[in-house]
């Protein structure tokens, strides 16, 4: 049985969330089931307009899809939230210049399907924590090519910089990533609010030590805003194969 448990938190700094979660456990069009985090970005109130219009058009294309591959479900959902976003973009001054991460995932017999643009992460988490996703940044860039370690990447100055956004470019670039689940491991989906405020180990202590899954993802965001909460905070818990 899938149990799931999502929050988001404004933080400490912040005068608005543009973050936005989705959940479903039941399915939505051919997908069993659907669960998103986005976090928006852009000026005055264009970064949570982009996060919600996205997430609200990609739920609302999976629904009427008569596609029946998942992977083509999700591509052509986030493709079209794309092109909506950027139509919205040129129609509106205010608008202009907004666009969002995506991470979404849909889980089926014990193996979870991920889509991913932007810096929004997924993760699978057990006695070791591992990050699914890759992030599209500047900093992951330099990190790849070797300019720069994992440490000196958490404190950049150019950290928030992303590469790749829905509503960024006429085409999205989307990552795809299977992942076969085992009992007793937990699938965390998070903005990077909670990523830059938690270590990854920190991260897998806290969703250890916790007894449920509403108290996990609660002690995640306390624990994000006691190290600073300087941006908002999303996360979605899964566990695969609840009792």
């Amino acid at each position: 049985m899938l149990k799931t448990f999502s929050i988001t938190d404004i933080g400490r700094k912040r005068k608005l969330n543009q973050d936005y979660v989705y959940t479903s456990e039941m399915p939505v069009g051919p997908l069993p089931n659907l669960f998103i985090v986005a976090d928006g970005m852009g000026g005055h109130n264009a970064g949570d307009y982009a996060s919600k219009y996205t997430v609200e058009t990609i739920v609302k294309e999976i629904s009427a899809s008569a596609e029946k591959r998942p992977e083509k479900v999700l591509e052509a959902a986030i493709q079209k939230a794309n092109g909506l976003l950027r139509k919205q973009a040129s129609e509106n001054l205010d608008l202009r210049g907004m666009g969002t991460t995506v991470v979404a995932a849909t889980c089926d017999n014990g193996s979870l399907l991920v889509a991913n643009v932007g810096d929004s992460r997924l993760y699978v988490v057990g006695r070791k924590i591992r990050q699914i996703t890759v992030d599209h940044s500047l900093v992951e860039e330099m990190v790849r090519m070797g300019g720069i370690d994992r440490e000196a990447a958490r404190n950049h100055p150019d950290k928030n910089i992303i590469t790749r956004a829905v509503g960024a470019d006429e085409q999205v670039d989307i990552d795809f990533f299977e992942v076969p689940l085992a009992p007793g491991e937990l699938v965390l989906m998070c903005s990077d609010g909670l990523t830059n405020m938690l270590e990854d180990e920190e991260i897998r202590m806290i969703l250890n030590g916790q007894r449920d899954i509403v108290e996990k993802a609660e002690e995640l965001v306390k624990a994000a805003n006691r190290n600073g909460g300087k941006d908002n905070i999303a996360v979605v818990l899964i566990e695969p194969f609840a009792e």
